[in-house]
């Protein structure tokens, strides 16, 4: 029999970890740069709420390239507001177990969709990160989201000879006793 883990569980913890740093943020955080080099904060957290959304819409049935994973800046009580709503529209639509084996069509193909909240996780978690080191306040990102998170990407991240288009660059050097989450972000390609 084949099954597919469930990683439903450590995407709410994402989805409670980037609700804490998002609630961190303030307007004059909003233009700084992040260590995902193509966003501003401002952008990054347009991108995460937009990829929450496009997770939804395909828990709900729908094909990852009919959506762009970003929103407008959010006028409707901000961008924690925007994560909550993103947020649970995700949770309903993944709410049923059978999704999991379902064949779902992600940003990198047709797979069953417990390899779509996988790739989540690591997407969630990694962004945690950048949020995190951009906003330089102290906060206490979850090891064991890293952990998983990192065990996700090894797994279906090429570590070599990664193709333009792969949201993620090539993997940077990194100290040998790098804690797991600066591992994570060097793994999909930040500079650390």
């Amino acid at each position: 029999m084949n099954t597919v883990q469930d990683a439903r569980p450590q995407y709410l913890l994402a989805l409670g970890q980037l609700a804490e740093l998002f609630a961190a943020v303030t307007p004059a955080d909003l233009d700084r740069p992040t260590p995902c080099e193509e966003f501003t904060l401002r952008g990054l957290l347009n991108h995460v709420v937009g990829g929450v959304h496009r997770f939804a819409y395909m828990g709900e049935g729908g094909r990852a390239e009919d959506v762009v994973a970003a929103i407008e800046d959010p006028s409707d009580g901000g961008w924690p507001a925007a994560l909550a709503r993103a947020s649970a529209r995700a949770t309903a639509a993944w709410a049923d177990d059978a999704k999991l084996g379902r064949p779902t069509f992600a940003p990198w193909g047709e797979v069953p969709g417990g390899m779509v909240v996988g790739g989540y996780v690591m997407e969630a978690t990694t962004h945690a990160w950048d949020i995190a080191k951009t906003l330089d306040n102290g906060f206490v990102l979850d090891d064991g989201l890293a952990h998983t998170a990192l065990g996700i990407a090894q797994a279906v991240l090429p570590a070599e000879g990664r193709v333009e288009g792969v949201p993620f660059a090539a993997v940077q050097p990194v100290a040998e006793d790098a804690d797991v989450h600066t591992r994570l972000a060097a793994f999909t390609g930040r500079k650390v």
